[in-house]
Formats: structure tokens, C-alpha cells, sequence
């Protein structure tokens, strides 16, 4: 985040804009007082306390005397999509773009749910296909891509899980085993290079290994907060992974890990 962004006067920026920036701000600083914040995005103390009560009531972040402080979050917890989406969101747009340079006009991909998988979908709504195919278990994403002309959207059926928006269950499997892909982008909660790829629901956990069992390649997409980190249900050993797309703050020792067992990465 620039200076020059994060100094633009309250007016020009919305206000979910501003509250996704203080998240950031927050994250990356490891702590941030009311007259900091207030100073920094041109607005009044008032302004910015509720701000901070808004984001700690959605847990984006806890709420201290005077300021705010990151939220450390166990990993086991299942976290709302839009709280997620407020978290190092800068590094997954550039994770989206990375990701979206690799798909080739008349695949046939599968965009898992998630917030950095999200932003590919963003990313294809600004790019000229001929021909793409995208199946996906995530509402927001077929939301994302629909009614853009020479893009089919596949929506998988299932139960309905309201913190990712995304489908599970028997349906969707049954639907997805009728399928194949050329790629997965898979949206990654932790991956530990011993326990593997792991996310905090056992149906979404499911669905996901079928993903990458109806693909030919399989892209793992995350932001490096995500390495090292443990759920609750074992998705596939690392092994299993083509490609693993992260930004440039993932520690050398994590990446080499990856790397020993096979997996290209790329750090954006």
C-alpha cells in the first residue's frame, strides 16, 4: 500500500475501501492508534473508533485502548469470506493476476471458493477469452463471471455453507465427478509441507480432493500467512501440487520445503 493511497482524504475512498485498508495497515504495522489512523486517511477520531468497532465486531481486528491490534486467529476456525477478503489484500490481488496469466483461451478451469480465488475470477472478467469454461462451488464467483459473453459457468450443486458461500456435499460431488478440467485453482486455508493442504470443513475438504482428482494440473493459490499453518481436514499431501502461487513475504525455508517436494512456486 502506497503512501499516496493510504494519505487520499476519507471522501474519495468508500467506506469498506478505507476499512479493508485498516485492516492491512494494522496487519502489516502490528499495531495502529485512533490518531495514527485518523492522521493517515484524513478523517475525524470519531470517524475512524467506529471504523475500528465495526472491523472488531466482524473479528478483522481486536480492538485495544486507543487503537486496534491484529487478530491472531486459530487456524481451525472457519472464518466469513468478507473477513477474509479484508486480509492481505494487496498480495492476493497480485496472486489473482499471476494466477489468471496462466489460463489459456479454451480451458476448461475450476475456480475453487475463497477470497484469493475470487480475485482470478476478477481478474477474467477484465481479460478477452474466445472460448473459457469455469466451474465452480462458490456463488460469488459464478456471480462474478456472469454475463460476460464467451465465458460458460458450471455451478455445482450441494449444501450451502454460509461463511465461504460455497457448495458442498454429495451433490456437488456428484455433479463435479461428471467433469473434467485442465486446471484447479485451489484456495488453500494452511499447507504444511508435512501434513499437506488443509482447510477447517471435512465436506469442503472433500469436495476439494475431487477437484483435484477431475483436473489435469492443480494450482495452489495463498497468501504466505497460509504456510505453516494447520485445519482441521487434510485436502492432499503437498505433493499432489503442481504449482503453489504466494507472494514474496513467504520465508525462503517454507518455499524450499515446497520446492524438495515437487512443487514449482511462484512468488509475486
Amino acid at each position: 500500500m502506497s503512501e499516496a493511497r493510504a494519505s487520499v482524504p476519507s471522501q474519495r475512498l468508500l467506506v469498506e475501501e478505507r476499512r479493508r485498508m485498516i485492516v492491512d495497515y494494522v496487519e502489516s504495522n502490528g499495531r495502529a492508534t485512533v490518531e495514527e489512523l485518523a492522521s493517515r486517511f484524513g478523517t475525524s477520531s470519531v470517524t475512524i473508533r467506529n471504523d475500528l468497532e465495526t472491523l472488531a465486531r466482524s473479528s478483522a481486528i481486536a480492538r485495544s485502548h486507543g487503537g486496534a491490534l491484529p487478530v491472531t486467529q486459530a487456524t481451525t476456525n472457519d472464518v466469513p469470506l468478507n473477513i477474509k477478503e479484508t486480509r492481505s489484500h494487496p498480495q492476493k490481488l497480485r496472486i489473482g493476476q499471476a494466477a489468471a496469466k496462466l489460463i489459456q483461451d479454451g480451458e476448461t478451469i475450476i475456480l475453487d471458493s475463497g477470497s484469493t480465488t475470487a480475485e482470478i475470477a476478477r481478474q477474467i472478467r477484465q481479460m478477452k477469452f474466445e472460448s473459457l469454461t469455469v466451474v465452480t462451488n462458490a456463488l460469488n464467483i459464478a456471480l462474478e463471471l456472469s454475463g460476460l459473453p464467451n465465458i460458460r459457468v458450471m455451478m455445482l450443486g450441494g449444501l450451502l455453507r454460509q461463511t465461504s458461500y460455497s457448495l458442498v456435499g454429495p451433490d456437488a460431488e456428484q455433479a463435479l465427478s461428471r467433469l473434467s478440467a485442465d486446471r484447479l485453482f485451489l484456495g488453500v486455508d494452511g499447507l504444511d509441507p508435512v501434513v499437506g493442504v488443509t482447510t477447517p470443513d471435512p465436506l469442503e475438504a472433500s469436495l476439494n480432493a475431487l477437484m483435484i482428482r477431475v483436473s489435469r494440473e492443480t494450482i495452489a493459490v495463498f497468501d504466505a500467512s497460509k504456510l505453516g499453518q494447520r485445519s482441521l481436514s487434510v485436502i492432499t499431501p503437498v505433493q499432489t501440487l503442481h504449482t503453489a502461487i504466494t507472494d514474496n513475504s513467504a520465508s525462503p525455508e517454507m518455499v524450499e520445503a515446497l520446492r524438495s517436494a515437487g512443487v514449482k512456486v511462484m512468488l509475486v
